[in-house]
């Protein structure tokens, strides 16, 4: 078995509990936030919608710019207008990153991956360390403030790796 196809299920499963507290947010309190340093919901939305996205930069490219001298499309993200938005853009970021993932040879997931900032490297690790962390549990860390977000709205959350407070799947 090639390391991608021992990661789709895993990115799979993710990305399904993902969508589901991302089609809870709701479409009155998009402006809503915790605190006034914390990001709004809408700002999560549009930041859960395209870190899939990050695994096409992962897979495809060997470096990245996260602050590069000239604009990168692929960096300036306008936020979501609406949730039915933030799940069209995460659908379709979440099924080109499992046919990306799904054709990368290992070859390629062993390949190293650099992060740059300004030109300066702040890190460089194998694609396959890069997805599981910079993609995979990025997204399960911002999955989890959403859920924090959603649970102060008294929106009730779903099962995700077991019961939840609102909903025992057993």
């Amino acid at each position: 078995m090639s390391i991608s196809q021992a990661m789709l299920p895993e990115f799979d499963i993710e990305m399904s509990h993902t969508r589901k507290l991302l089609a809870l947010v709701p479409e009155d309190k998009l402006d809503w936030r915790a605190h006034e340093k914390s990001m709004t919901l809408r700002d999560i939305a549009t930041h859960l919608a395209k870190l899939p996205a990050w695994t096409m930069a992962t897979i495809s490219q060997d470096e990245l710019d996260v602050a590069p001298k000239e604009p990168d499309p692929f960096l300036n993200v306008s936020p979501v207008a609406s949730v039915a938005e933030a799940l069209k853009n995460f659908d379709g970021n979440v099924a080109q990153a499992h046919d990306t993932l799904e054709g990368a040879s290992d070859e390629t997931m062993m390949s190293g991956w650099t992060l740059l900032s300004g030109g300066e490297k702040v890190f460089t690790m194998p694609k396959v360390a890069v997805m599981r962390s910079f993609v995979i549990s990025h997204i399960i860390h911002h999955r989890a403030q959403l859920g924090v977000y959603l649970r102060m709205c008294d929106i009730p959350l779903p099962a995700i790796y077991g019961n939840s407070a609102d909903e025992n799947p057993m």
